[in-house]
Formats: C-alpha cells, sequence, structure tokens
C-alpha cells in the first residue's frame, strides 16, 4: 500500500515538472521589468537600454527598462530581490550596487545581494584610470608617491561617496605606497569629481575613463596610470597599474544583469544565452567600444554568481581593514 500511496505524489511531482517546463518554454509572456539603480544617462542605463533593446528580437517578449535611483542604488537593489521569482524582475547592477553596498551599508540595507540575487552574467567592463589634476606637480605614479610622501595631508582625493569603490580603491593605494591624502567625496559622482579635478579642488581620483576621455585629451584632466591589465587604445603612453607594480589596486567597473534569487534555472538560462547572443554581435562590441564599454561576458550564470559572492568577500576585506562605515 505504501508504494501505491506514492503514485499520486509522484504523479503531481511530475505535473509540476511539466508545467515549469511549460512556462519556461513561453517565457516571456509579458513585460519583463529591467530596473535600473540610477537616473537615465549614465553606464548602468546606457547598457540597460541596450539590452532591452534588443533583447525581444533574441527571446521575444518586451523588456522595459525601469530606472528606480536613490539611496546609491539601493533602492532598486531592494525592489529586484523582493520581486517575484518569476523572470519578469531583472536588474542591471555594478560593482557597486552588487558587490559593495552589501557591505558599506550592512546597517541600513534590507536585503542581502549576495543571498537575495543571482548573477545572470555580466555584460561589460568600463576602464578605470588614476586621474590628476594638471596642477599637480607629479606625473607619473612614482612621482604622485613621492609628492604625497613629502607632503603629508596636503593632496585631496576624490570620490563617489563615503564607501565607494573610488574611495576604497584609493585608500588601498595609499596603505600600499605608504601615504595619506585627504578624502572630499562627490555625491554626484563623476559629474562632480570631473570639475574639482579641473581646477584642483582636488589632485587625484580613480575615476572611469568613459566619463573623463575627451577632457583628457583637451589637456584638463592629466592621467597617471589605468585599471586594465594592459594598456589601453585610447592612452598608449599611459602604463598599466599592473605593469607598475600594483595588480590589485583599481576597479574596472563592470555592469552586469541580476535576477532575484529563486527565479527558476530555466528561465534564467534563456536568459543568459540570449543577453550573450545580443552582446557577441560585432556591431553591439562596436556600438558599446564607442562609449569605452568592452564586452565581458561570463561562462555561465552559477560561473557569475560566485564571481561577484567571492568579490563581495575581498571588498570586505578592503572596508574592514580601513575601517570604512556608511551611515
Amino acid at each position: 500500500m505504501k508504494k501505491f500511496a506514492c503514485v499520486p505524489m509522484l504523479a503531481m511531482v511530475f505535473l509540476a515538472s511539466v508545467a515549469f517546463g511549460q512556462s519556461a518554454d513561453s517565457y516571456p509572456s509579458k513585460p519583463v521589468r529591467v530596473l535600473v539603480p540610477y537616473s537615465p544617462g549614465g553606464a548602468t542605463d546606457i547598457i540597460a537600454r541596450q539590452i532591452a533593446a534588443r533583447l525581444p528580437e533574441a527571446i521575444g517578449g518586451s523588456f522595459v527598462v525601469e530606472n528606480r535611483a536613490g539611496a546609491s542604488g539601493n533602492i532598486a537593489l531592494e525592489a529586484a530581490a523582493r520581486a517575484a521569482p518569476d523572470g519578469y524582475t531583472l536588474l542591471v547592477g555594478n560593482v557597486s550596487t552588487n558587490a559593495i553596498n552589501e557591505i558599506t551599508f550592512v546597517k541600513s540595507l534590507q536585503v542581502k545581494p549576495s543571498r537575495d540575487l543571482i548573477g545572470i552574467t555580466k555584460l561589460v567592463e568600463i576602464p578605470h584610470i588614476l586621474a590628476a589634476s594638471p596642477a599637480l606637480p607629479a606625473n607619473s605614479v612614482q612621482e604622485l608617491i613621492d609628492y604625497a610622501k613629502k607632503n603629508p595631508g596636503k593632496l585631496n582625493f576624490a570620490s563617489a561617496g563615503p564607501g565607494s569603490y573610488p574611495e576604497l580603491d584609493m585608500l588601498k593605494f595609499n596603505g600600499r605606497v605608504g601615504v595619506k591624502m585627504t578624502h572630499i567625496p562627490y555625491k554626484s559622482g563623476a559629474a562632480g569629481m570631473i570639475p574639482a579635478l579641473m581646477t584642483n579642488e582636488v589632485q587625484v581620483a580613480f575615476i572611469n575613463l568613459a566619463s573623463t576621455l575627451s577632457q583628457i585629451r583637451a589637456g584638463k584632466i592629466k592621467v597617471l596610470a589605468t585599471a586594465m591589465p594592459t594598456r589601453l587604445t585610447e592612452l598608449p603612453n599611459v602604463p598599466a597599474l599592473t605593469e607598475l607594480g600594483y595588480p590589485d589596486i583599481g576597479t574596472n567597473a563592470w555592469q552586469a544583469l541580476f535576477a532575484p534569487a529563486a527565479t527558476p534555472k530555466p528561465i534564467v538560462d534563456k536568459v543568459f544565452k540570449a543577453v550573450v547572443n545580443v552582446l557577441s554581435r560585432p556591431d553591439m562590441k562596436e556600438t558599446l567600444g564607442k562609449q569605452m564599454m568592452a564586452v565581458s561576458l561570463s561562462k555561465s550564470p552559477q560561473e557569475w554568481t560566485e564571481s561577484v559572492r567571492e568579490e563581495t568577500q575581498k571588498w570586505a576585506e578592503v572596508v574592514r581593514a580601513n575601517n570604512v562605515t556608511v551611515e
């Protein structure tokens, strides 16, 4: 009797799996929200809109970008983590929202990204540079170090706010080379950091190349090094921090696609394959390349999810070592 009693249960499991497979096959059957944690116009918004415009061709349905700016990206982060795990809410996040905020906003963030979200794939990387004011009498990383040691506490460095990776990267750099600089945060991000560098309000900053390339070419900002593994085509005479002996300093800001943690694997895999198809096209790589975004896709959703979790732990070590707190 016990054997036969199991039959209805097995039948239910089978029917549920069939229905589950059909739902994955028919996905998406309604509009998919693509949440962006910032206002329109920035790098995260740009890549989100590029993907949302092309996914219907690759996977069907429609994808609608929804900007949910505020609280350093945490509003969109929490909305995505709490959404129904059915594939109809996705998040384009980045190194700040999905690898750093969990650590720096531990007292206020209502979700845990490494637990409540899963990665689908990395999308692009944006090269970062160690930039300097033209007024700074240093034209190389070593000259910067020497000058900072001779003038302790007299140099200011900019960041996108307390706990942001431009601050954490500079704290790592200062600790490695044994110098002290004063932190000047700008809530407006690059929009505030760039004028500050140009006017010598701050002397150095880690900042993305996409935002600063025109000022660099105009001689309004200097570049001491890049954070990419090798020299950039756009800056062939500027050394990479790696070749100068600092391979683990500097962040190339990645943008990536995430979903609520319990989203069914067949749906996650379907979105992954569609995104890879879209971003692997030569025309997409060229379009994004003109905006200083290098396509960088993951091997699988599982690989990307684990990679982000590992990076979160690395940032936690930096935060603890430098006693960084964000209220």
